[in-house]
């Protein structure tokens, strides 16, 4: 199995299994965000707040006799709307249970092997449309690879 894909895979996962989290979101937790069609265009068809995936990047990190990957990826947290969405704090406590659901843990990966995943950076920002509210969390994992 394609490393990048199981480790996200195994991210997302753990993400659903968590209480503190799904209290926030429910079971809007998507590799790809739903869509459909407005006027010709593709936007999202899903209510505030969610959480999707991002961007993914991967560098070789081979040792002796060991193939391995150094992963970086995103997870972004999306909130709009009243009372806590309204502020940035329903953002930013998505952000933060992130961060603890996947800072340092273990993940099974069924075929190649993890060897840490740790936080590296959290951003929080309002996007253009001055109205949603935007958390970005960032890992980087060491995958041994198969």
């Amino acid at each position: 199995m394609e490393p990048i894909y199981e480790l996200r895979l195994a991210a997302l996962n753990k993400l659903r299994q968590v209480a503190a989290l799904t209290a926030i979101v429910g079971t809007k937790i998507y590799d790809r965000v739903p869509e459909k069609q407005v006027a010709g265009q593709l936007v999202p068809d899903v209510t505030s707040p969610y959480i999707s995936l991002g961007p993914v990047t991967a560098s070789s990190d081979d040792a002796d006799c060991i193939s391995g990957l150094e992963i970086t990826f995103q997870i972004d947290g999306w909130s709009w709307g009243s009372g806590l969405a309204y502020s940035s704090v329903q953002a930013s406590q998505i952000a933060g249970e992130i961060r603890k659901a996947l800072h340092d843990v273990e993940l099974e990966l069924s075929v190649n092997a993890l060897v840490s995943i740790r936080h590296e950076l959290t951003r929080i920002l309002r996007e253009s449309d001055g109205i949603t509210n935007h958390a970005v969390v960032q890992f980087t994992a060491v995958v041994e690879t198969n």
